[in-house]
């Protein structure tokens, strides 16, 4: 059956406030960033503001910009430019969506219908292009060498992950270590990006903006391990993201990695027909919940991902104690420990 994640209530609730002490601390820029993207989003095409509004409204945690934000703030910059940079990292982020939905032929994506299910798969992808080009504008409006330079090679990085992950869909005989470099790639880049942008703009010295690269490159680490997590780990008293999505697309993700190279010959037949193979049956998403305990598949990797988390948190250590620090310091204990 599903496994249930047992965790204390007050410290999840401790936990969750760390995220929402983020968002209030760049409240006022993020509603800025909202209005830029909504304006930016106006054109001469009705039907390209409305299939991307449909993904931008449909909300999200907006936690890339609010990264970008608040790394700004910690190296004491006010430049209004962080407020493209913000848009820019969510323009980026949005067209990765409209793309893997197509790939991963999602049928919801933030508790709505995804674009490709409601306009189709062209449509989807053409939106994904625009908003990529969206971001290119704005890189080029904040008139930065360094920062243009940085947001092309992520954008480029983040579209060869997910030729990476495209490539190994449904190979379960992948590495731990492929596995990683594809999520670091795909995931984790942006995050190190949205945070290095906030010490780039404020010209911080490159042992700062170092630091923040490493800091949003192990929280993007976090973040995804836990998100592949959260598929068969559900957290008990909370609603969070519905489990066995990934199960029932046939997702090669971490926990299916680990659990066909540890299982023996019945599990891997197991693994073999539901995830290669796609051929799911009732009952089978709690078989494989039942492997993966066996296996003590998802601790180990909650282990691994707090790894990530402890190496993120090292790496704020040069900034002085202030707010904004204890503020990103508390968002690797919410990463750690989210329900949505």
């Amino acid at each position: 059956m599903p496994l249930i994640y047992k965790i204390d209530t007050n410290k999840s609730q401790k936990n969750k406030k760390g995220f929402f002490k983020l968002k209030s601390l760049v409240s006022k820029d993020l509603v800025k960033v909202n209005n830029l993207i909504e304006k930016r989003l106006n054109n001469n095409v009705p039907f390209i503001g409305l299939v991307s509004k449909h993904l931008f409204e449909a909300g999200g945690k907006r936690i890339r910009p609010m990264l970008c934000l608040a790394s700004a703030k910690l190296c004491d910059c006010d430049d209004k430019k962080i407020i493209e940079l913000a848009a820019c990292v969510e323009f980026i982020h949005t067209a990765t969506l409209f793309h893997d939905d197509v790939i991963d032929n999602s049928k919801k994506r933030r508790g709505i219908s995804t674009a490709h299910e409601i306009w189709g798969n062209k449509s989807s992808v053409l939106v994904g292009d625009f908003l990529l080009g969206k971001s290119f504008e704005l890189m080029v409006d904040i008139e930065q060498i360094e920062i243009l330079k940085l947001l092309s090679q992520t954008a480029s990085i983040l579209i060869k992950g997910e030729i990476s992950q495209l490539l190994s869909n449904n190979d379960i005989s992948i590495t731990e270590d492929d596995y990683l470099e594809i999520i670091k790639a795909k995931t984790s880049k942006l995050f190190a990006t949205s945070c290095e942008v906030g010490a780039l703009i404020a010209n911080k010295p490159k042992i700062y903006s170092n630091a923040l690269n490493s800091f949003g490159m192990n929280l993007g680490m976090t973040f995804q391990i836990i998100d592949d997590l959260l598929d068969y780990k559900s957290i008990e008293n909370y609603t969070g993201k519905k489990m066995g999505n990934d199960f029932a697309e046939g997702k090669v993700t971490l926990p299916i990695i680990l659990a066909y190279h540890r299982g023996n010959n019945v599990e891997r037949k197991f693994w073999i027909k539901t995830i290669k193979k796609s051929e799911q049956k009732k009952g089978d998403f709690e078989k494989a919940c039942d492997y993966l305990e066996k296996r003590n598949i998802l601790n180990d990797i909650f282990e691994r991902a707090k790894h990530y988390g402890n190496v993120a948190k090292d790496a704020l250590e040069i900034f002085p104690n202030k707010k904004e620090k204890k503020i990103l310091v508390d968002l690797i204990d919410f990463i750690l420990n989210r329900s949505f």
